[in-house]
Formats: structure tokens, C-alpha cells, sequence
């Protein structure tokens, strides 16, 4: 993900207004290695933005996904995640406290054979990694 004077400039040539809302929304994600909720990064804005309401939270996220600066995970924590790396990655996920971490793996090895793929044209690999972590484990 772009920077918050970036992402702000990028608006502007999008003709898209840049609220003082946005511009949070922005400096919230920008660099965010937890893979927030929306419901977290409203939280979060709340806090600074007592006003801000958790649809402004949505747009600006649903903005933000249609011009590739973040990507939605559904990684079956309860809720969708909102991820500011947008490089080919993976992901760690606790079954416990649901922590989500970046992992790096070569998936250009998985291969299906014809029968497997039934018809698909694969164009996309996603791994999800589950376990517990150190803080979650017995």
C-alpha cells in the first residue's frame, strides 16, 4: 500500500474527495502488519475521530480495494480482513486468538492435473497456514 500522501494524491487524481476521514483511514492501514477487521480499524478511527461512523470505514475500504491498494481476505476468522500488502504473499493464521501473519512461500509448484482442476483455469493460488501460536499453544 501506497503511503497516506500518496494514497491522498491518488485520490485527487481519481476525483475522489480526500476527507479528513479518508486521510485516517489511511495513516490506520498504511504499514498494518495485523490484517484488521473493518469493525478494528473503525475502533481505532473512533478513537481519534469520535464521529466517524463505521459506513465512512467501509467506503473508504471498498475505495481502497477497487483501485489495488489493499486486498480482503476471507481467512475464517469471523469477519473479512483487510490486508495493505499487496505483493504475493500468504498467510499464518492462529486458531486461537486469530493473529494473522504474512508468510512467504513458492506456490509455483503446485500443480493439478486435469482431472483435479475439473474445467478450472487456475489464475490465483491462496494458502492459509493454521496452527497456534506461541501465545496460544498449552
Amino acid at each position: 500500500m501506497q503511503s497516506p500522501a500518496q494514497l491522498t494524491a491518488l485520490f485527487r487524481e481519481r476525483g475522489l474527495k480526500v476527507t479528513p476521514q479518508r486521510e485516517l483511514v489511511f495513516r490506520l492501514l498504511h504499514n498494518n502488519p495485523t490484517h484488521p477487521t473493518a469493525e478494528a480499524v473503525y475502533l481505532a478511527a473512533a478513537e481519534v475521530m469520535p464521529m466517524m461512523s463505521l459506513k465512512t470505514v467501509y467506503q473508504v475500504l471498498h475505495e481502497l480495494k477497487l483501485i489495488g491498494e489493499i486486498q480482503v481476505i476471507e481467512l475464517g476468522t469471523g469477519a473479512l480482513r483487510f490486508d495493505p500488502n499487496t505483493t504475493d504473499h500468504h498467510h499464518l493464521v492462529c486458531r486461537g486468538c486469530g493473529t494473522v501473519h504474512d508468510i512467504t512461500l513458492d506456490a509455483s509448484e503446485i500443480t493439478l492435473n486435469r482431472t483435479q482442476r475439473r474445467g478450472f483455469t487456475v489464475d490465483d493460488v491462496e494458502i492459509t497456514i493454521r496452527g497456534l501460536c506461541r501465545n496460544c499453544r498449552p
